[in-house]
């Protein structure tokens, strides 16, 4: 019974939402869902007069970097390919506002309620599982709001091609030949061992490659603060609560709880006292021992739920009538009503289960909602006397040592940061704004939410600036080392597959065989090294066809052998999905490429 009322807790917005982003992921790479749009006076790129920010675009690629996406030395040529994502992306999200699409603050509130992963074990929005999880992954719920409304109008765009798009059959048995192809071939990796010399930089191209990666090594304008925070949470730590509050809280908690109810419904027609005697006539069969699943099958007038026992489902208050909520919600759970009249109909209900968990594991949650309402008078107190002093006050430690709070303080910080309190929304926007930053004032009261309040000040500032180069000397030693082992790997590369397209061979050369590879098999083996090995034409007269690549951390070199070829047959419902999204993005492709070729895009 609870599991089906947990299941129902997952509508079809938590499905929409899945589905829009595996949809994403496909048509726009994983940087339209981990990426954050944020503003800045060092701007990247300006799109028909939004701007890109460095910062927005720095947080992409070590994104990308830590998420294994990009290797570590490919940073300069990702760093090309996401600014090139977020203008399309930037492109798209003004082509769908021109277009009257919009995400209402509702909306947005719907879908994310409905991600799993913001849910608790019974399939309940979790706020501090929510918070939890997007300052793991480097959001504040403000940015992830903004991300997940632009990803959600470009999906309404790409929806709207998907559905308006059709496949011929020749393309689609093509297509369902090309995914069930395989592939067999030997490969041998390649690493900094195998060259001839250890790779060392010089300080001249040390100092070359800083020179020419100057967007490196840029940090953000910085900020130390000072801040007081008010939880009312830890005002709430103390007191006594008796057992019997604590009990009476879950009573009335219990009593409101979702049911699980079935239901012996007799119509009323025009004979009143018939209908009554016809369904008193099942009340003393039930009263007599008969089962209620039984007397439903033989006596409901509902036939959508006779059948099944007179099961309604899971009720909250407000669905079926206040005359029968007043009964369901009146009864405990196995309990069964007297005749209830709802005005055309007759019913017996029965309470087959409540959605709520004992008393003794939810001892801990009430105990610590009625601390927080014993405590709100003095929160709400101690929450004025800040905003009163904090306006008046020169300084913040006065404030804190009147309310007796701690003065907290930060070390340096950007307005992009992983910090968990200060990427709550607003905080570094005040942090940042005019009368803090440039005026030297205490914030205003900041409500993080219904029961923390926070007041900042800045202590120093710095703006952005290009790190020195002995100030990043390791990381440069680092990056151009990496860049030249990867040129020197790649032109070994060449010269050891030149020596094979010739007919030569290669000494202590250690092939590992890979056999009938599939795309969507899965394997151990590298994705890249897959990929590469699906773009290689076909051998011919028994000779392979060589090629190669990139490994995080070498290279590999590829000889293929062999093409299994998919007997034609019936295109199953993936691939036929998949050739329309085919289509679709390539609609989509152009819609870009036009919108691009009409825009106002200026690098900097």
């Amino acid at each position: 019974m609870l599991q089906r009322i947990r299941d129902r807790s997952h509508g079809w917005v938590a499905k929409t939402i899945v589905g829009f982003i595996v949809v994403t992921f496909a048509f726009f790479g994983v940087e339209s869902i981990i990426g954050a749009f944020t503003a800045s006076s060092d701007d990247v790129a300006t799109v028909n007069g939004d701007t890109i920010s460095r910062q927005a675009v720095e947080t992409e690629v070590q994104r990308a970097i830590r998420s294994g996406q990009v290797a570590p030395e490919q940073e300069r040529e990702a760093r090309n390919q996401i600014i090139n994502q977020m203008i399309d992306s930037r492109l798209l999200d003004q082509y769908a506002e021109e277009g009257g699409l919009h995400m209402s603050d509702a909306q947005l509130d719907q879908l994310i309620v409905s991600i799993p992963d913001f849910q608790d074990d019974k399939g309940r929005f979790d706020a501090d599982l929510f918070r939890n999880r997007l300052a793991s992954a480097g959001y504040s719920p403000t940015s992830f709001r903004q991300q997940l409304s632009s990803d959600t109008l470009r999906q309404q765009l790409t929806d709207g091609f998907a559905a308006s798009a059709f496949v011929l059959p020749g393309e689609e048995e093509r297509l369902s030949q090309l995914q069930r192809q395989t592939r067999t071939f030997r490969y041998a990796t390649l690493s900094s061992a195998d060259l001839d010399a250890p790779v060392t930089v010089s300080e001249d191209e040390l100092k070359a490659w800083y020179d020419s990666h100057q967007d490196n090594y840029r940090r953000p304008a910085q900020v130390k603060l000072a801040y007081v925070l008010l939880d009312q949470n830890e005002l709430a730590s103390g007191g006594d609560i008796s057992e019997d509050t604590l009990k009476a809280e879950y009573a009335a908690k219990r009593a409101d709880a979702p049911r699980e109810i079935a239901h012996i419904m007799v119509e009323k027609g025009d004979d009143d006292a018939a209908a009554r005697a016809k369904l008193e006539g099942a009340r003393d069969a039930l009263a007599n021992g008969e089962d209620f699943a039984k007397v439903a099958a033989e006596v409901s007038e509902d036939s959508s739920t006779a059948e099944d026992g007179g099961e309604l489902g899971v009720i909250t208050r407000g669905i079926f009538g206040e005359d029968f909520d007043d009964a369901a919600f009146a009864l405990d759970e196995g309990q069964v009503s007297d005749i209830v009249d709802t005005g055309d109909s007759l019913h017996l209900i029965k309470v087959t289960g409540l959605d709520i968990a004992p008393f003794e594991d939810m001892r801990d949650e009430l105990l610590t909602q009625a601390r927080q309402a014993a405590s709100r008078d003095t929160f709400n107190e101690k929450a004025q006397q800040l905003k009163d002093e904090s306006f008046a006050a020169d300084d913040l430690a006065s404030v804190a040592e009147d309310l007796d709070l701690p003065l907290k303080k930060t070390d340096w910080v950007a307005q992009e940061n992983d910090d968990e309190l200060l990427s709550e929304p607003g905080v570094m926007a005040a942090a940042f704004g005019d009368e803090v930053l440039e005026e030297g004032y205490n914030s205003d009261v900041i409500e993080l939410d219904d029961s923390r309040r926070l007041v900042l000040r800045v202590l120093e500032q710095r703006p952005a600036t290009t790190l020195a180069l002995d100030e990043v000397k390791q990381q440069v030693q680092r990056e151009a080392k990496a860049d030249k082992t990867s040129k020197a790997l790649e032109a070994l590369a060449e010269k050891r597959l030149e020596t094979l397209r010739q007919g030569g061979s290669l000494e202590g050369i250690d092939w590992q065989q890979a056999d009938d590879v599939s795309r969507q098999a899965s394997t151990q083996l590298p994705q890249s090294l897959v990929k590469q090995a699906f773009t290689l034409a076909h051998p011919q007269d028994g000779q392979p066809v060589y090629g190669k690549a990139s490994l995080s951390g070498g290279i590999a070199l590829i000889a293929l052998t062999e093409i299994g070829e998919a007997e034609p047959g019936e295109m199953d419902q993936f691939l036929s999905r998949l050739a329309t999204r085919l289509r679709a993005q390539a609609a989509v492709t152009g819609l870009q490429e036009s919108l691009r070729e009409r825009a106002e895009i200026e690098r900097n």
